[in-house]
């Protein structure tokens, strides 16, 4: 039985329409995202196979920092549910020793990227989304253009020299390129932390195992010795292609969100996300200039979410 459309309502197949405002409520929009985000019991993560579907079906998720914009966050899929209060001791807490093996093991199975990319707090990210955030950050650079970086002044002279000697050799644990770049002082240890902190964030850098005996220790390769073929296929991408991915992604994981909340998690500019929203609009993944009701302002909507009834999604 058709619904019938009541008087001074938009068409159906309006931005916002009366059928959307219908559905989109903040409730069952929360379930979602609850659902998606695995914060419920019977969705919680439970081992290794677990972690990487959750890790491939968002597309990244933070290891234990609760992005206030809504990102994915491993800690809450282990607990199965949404902000877990840190326990007191936490070194003998099941969801928390699950949760940190979990970002040293599939990282160190070449199963995922992690490293530190938004507002430099770590991620773990799906390899098959991995080149939009290359493209993001170094377009159309190879490792050796760290030196153009340099010259432009966008590179510390720190991390110059860790890069002059990681171009040497590759990979190498954190003691052995200290002593390389003669920072092995103790009065070295910040700036050579933030050097490297630089080097992750710009993606130069990587970290490709977390070795513990004899005693803990990183070891360090160059980005595109570690990942060569994610690396070449994000050098192919164009910004604006990488930008629209990214969105159409994080809405299918988070299910709803605004431009604002896109320009302020991503670092980008507010022309950027309104070109990709309507570029990912246009392809009807998702909804734009949605009402919801009780909130203030328009948001973006996965077309997955649209129109289903509550509780519909058990994928």
């Amino acid at each position: 039985m058709r619904r019938r459309r009541p008087r001074g309502r938009p068409s159906p197949g309006a931005a916002g329409s009366w059928i959307e405002e219908a559905v989109l409520t903040p409730d069952s929009l929360r379930e979602l995202r609850d659902r998606r985000f695995r914060r419920l019991p019977a969705r919680r993560v439970r081992n290794e196979r677990d972690a990487l579907a959750f890790v491939r079906e968002v597309g990244f998720c933070s290891t234990f920092y609760r992005f206030p914009e809504g990102v994915a966050c491993l800690w809450e899929a282990v607990a199965g549910r949404a902000n877990p209060r840190w326990p007191r001791h936490s070194h003998h807490d099941a969801g928390i020793g699950l949760t940190w093996e979990l970002k040293d093991t599939l990282p160190a199975g070449k199963r995922v990227y992690y490293g530190k990319l938004l507002r430099g707090r770590p991620l773990l990210v799906s390899l098959e989304l991995f080149p939009m955030f290359y493209a993001l950050v170094r377009g159309r650079q190879r490792a050796r253009d760290y030196r153009v970086e340099y010259e432009a002044g966008r590179l510390s002279h720190t991390a110059r020299r860790i890069m002059d000697a990681m171009l040497e050799e590759h990979p190498q644990y954190t003691r052995e390129l200290r002593a390389n770049v003669f920072m092995l002082e103790p009065s070295k240890t910040r700036e050579f932390e933030r050097a490297m902190a630089e080097l992750q964030q710009g993606l130069w850098l990587v970290k490709r195992e977390e070795r513990y005996e004899p005693t803990f220790s990183y070891r360090w390769d160059l980005l595109e010795a570690w990942l060569p073929d994610e690396v070449a296929a994000g050098r192919r991408l164009s910004r604006a292609a990488a930008v629209a991915r990214l969105v159409e992604c994080y809405t299918r994981g988070a299910v709803f969100t605004s431009e604002r909340q896109l320009a302020r998690l991503f670092g980008l500019r507010s022309d950027e996300v309104a070109r990709a929203v309507t570029t990912v609009a246009r392809a009807r993944a998702v909804k734009a200039d949605c009402v919801i009701a009780g909130w203030p302002g328009r948001w973006l909507v996965h077309a997955a979410a649209v129109g289903q009834p509550r509780g519909a999604e058990r994928s």
